[in-house]
């Protein structure tokens, strides 16, 4: 067991069997949420109680492997290695509103789309929800720059890990931990139709992003395979199901390729299909994948893409490509790594 899992009353709980006092447990909680290595920084409690969780729960910080900082913008990149040896990446991206960081939620991912770097070699296994609050403490700490906003969008489908997820929500909005507003969260999944509808149960108030990239079945088939067992049409009614339940208006993610989903008329399509849906579109420069022969559309293309969506009243914007020269979009940089340590 890993404490750093556990909420509040959980660890209230644990301290309990080692004869400690209720106050203990908000202390110990904030002590791990400030991204401590070792019990002995925990300088206000006492030396035999700081020896005996020492000794039963060890604290097992990730190991930054590879450290890589963009001299363009600023982005770091980080790989990190866990304590069974797999790495995650996670990114460290600056604006002016604050400093956001990706995380993975997984080690690889078994979704298979085909624009992306993190599904090569599939689903290693899925992270615990310290291992993701690990990814932001510890970026903090070794940027020394303050995190306000997070984005679940790194190696992984979060909603393929719900359960450790939704803990790891819980854990980063405490108002003892980092208390970052679920307003400052992005969760992003590529449209499994049945964890929507739990999570729209929840009500969370974080944004919730579709990877959709596709303005039709026909599209999305070809390369995102997760649309076989959930076709578009099942997708965008849990969008609009969602929407009703929480008031959020929901982000779409579109990565632009070249030739395959960035016509004037994909666009015009995907206005006729989310008609009536308060929606806001993201697109995104494709990051080319070795393996993959899709490439990135146009400049050109981007903008008349963009153009017709917004003149059929749907906000779009295109994502700044940040950490290009860094290898920052998801899973090339521990791809990279896995070939050399191979």
């Amino acid at each position: 067991m890993n404490l750093k899992s556990l909420t509040q009353p959980e660890l209230g709980d644990i301290l309990k069997e080692l004869g400690q006092p209720a106050f203990r447990a908000k202390q110990v909680f904030t002590w791990l949420h400030k991204g401590v290595r070792s019990y002995d920084e925990m300088s206000n409690l006492p030396k035999a109680l700081r020896d005996a969780l020492s000794e039963k729960y060890p604290i097992n910080a990730p190991k930054a492997v590879r450290k890589q900082e963009s001299q363009r913008d600023g982005t770091i990149k980080y790989l990190w290695e866990l304590s069974d040896g797999n790495c995650v990446e996670t990114v460290l991206m600056r604006y002016r509103y604050g400093n956001t960081v990706c995380i993975s939620t997984e080690v690889g991912c078994r979704m298979g789309c085909a624009f992306c770097a993190s599904t090569l070699g599939g689903l290693v296994r899925r992270l615990e929800p310290f291992e993701m609050l690990d990814q932001v403490l510890f970026t903090q700490v070794d940027s020394k720059l303050p995190v306000s906003h997070i984005v679940l969008m790194g190696i992984g489908e979060p909603l393929d890990n719900f359960d450790n997820v939704m803990r790891f929500l819980e854990l980063v909005n405490s108002p003892d931990g980092m208390n970052i507003s679920m307003r400052h969260i992005s969760l992003s999944t590529c449209g499994l139709v049945p964890k929507i509808d739990e999570l729209a149960k929840r009500k969370l108030q974080l944004t919730l992003s579709i990877s959709l990239h596709a303005p039709n079945d026909a599209v999305r088939d070809r390369i995102m395979p997760v649309n076989r067992a959930y076709p578009s049409e099942a997708l965008l009614s849990a969008c609009r199901r969602y929407y009703q339940a929480t008031s959020r208006r929901i982000s779409f993610e579109y990565a632009m390729i070249d030739g395959v989903n960035d016509r004037e008329e994909d666009a015009r399509e995907l206005l006729k299909r989310l008609k009536g849906l308060p929606a806001h579109f993201n697109l995104i420069p494709l990051n080319h994948v070795e393996e993959s022969p899709l490439k990135p559309s146009t400049r050109a293309a981007v903008a008349r893409f963009q153009k017709t969506l917004e003149d059929g009243g749907v906000t779009a914007t295109v994502r700044r490509t940040l950490g290009s020269d860094i290898d920052a979009s998801c899973g090339q940089l521990r791809r990279k790594y896995n070939e050399e340590k191979h």
